[in-house]
């Protein structure tokens, strides 16, 4: 049986290979270019932070083969947006469509640095899609195919942060809400923190100091 071009090279016209990865900082970056760095077939790696996309260049390089090593080597979610591997003739089960949820979290969130240190750890879930951070409120608002109750201890274990559901529903493929929960209301006064002010001790002639000096 004689094999075709096309079952020999999987890219015959060296058409760029499209990747989806979550790339937050720069250290991600060089993980994503050491890990496909000298890979077979791969001449030119391009990141672009902003889309969470890697685009690689080659003329013989295998779509899938790129996408299996670079999350082998990053131990990170990847997606191969383009091309779009074939489709097998054999007909299989239609596997029922996961219903998207959203989530709204109630996380003490301090500084900048606290609410990235949250946003990548929630994205590194199964299932998660969209992360938005409200800093002012302490909320975060997932959504995603994960489960709720999962989520709040992947949060506690993994990133070691405190999370609350205060509000949660489904949303259709089509982007309607099919169930809501209206009895749960997000609450400002969820968690009760305590400024961190000065405290004086009492001073040397005053009431409070039962060791301060009086004047006759």
């Amino acid at each position: 049986m004689a094999i075709t071009n096309e079952e020999q090279n999987p890219n015959p016209k060296g058409n760029n290979i499209v990747l989806g990865v979550y790339i937050h900082c720069e250290g991600c970056g060089n993980q994503v270019l050491k890990s496909l760095r000298g890979f077979e077939g791969v001449e030119e790696i391009e990141i672009d932070e902003k889309n969470h996309k890697v685009i690689v260049k080659g003329k013989n390089v295998d779509p899938v083969k790129v996408t299996e090593r670079l999350r082998k080597k990053s131990g990170k979610r990847v997606e191969l947006i383009s091309p779009k591997p074939k489709k097998e003739e054999k007909k299989e089960e239609k596997k029922p469509q996961l219903k998207v949820n959203e989530v709204v979290l109630k996380i003490y969130i301090h500084c900048e640095g606290c609410a990235k240190e949250v946003k990548n750890c929630i994205h590194k879930m199964e299932g998660v899609r969209i992360v938005d951070i409200d800093m002012v409120k302490n909320v975060v608002t997932v959504k995603g195919t994960m489960d709720p109750q999962k989520l709040v201890d992947f949060i506690k274990k993994r990133g070691g942060k405190h999370a609350e559901i205060v509000k949660k529903g489904n949303k259709g493929s089509n982007g309607e809400n099919e169930q809501k929960d209206q009895n749960v209301k997000i609450k400002d006064d969820s968690f009760h923190y305590y400024p961190q002010e000065l405290v004086y001790a009492p001073q040397l002639f005053s009431d409070e100091n039962p060791n301060s000096c009086s004047v006759m």
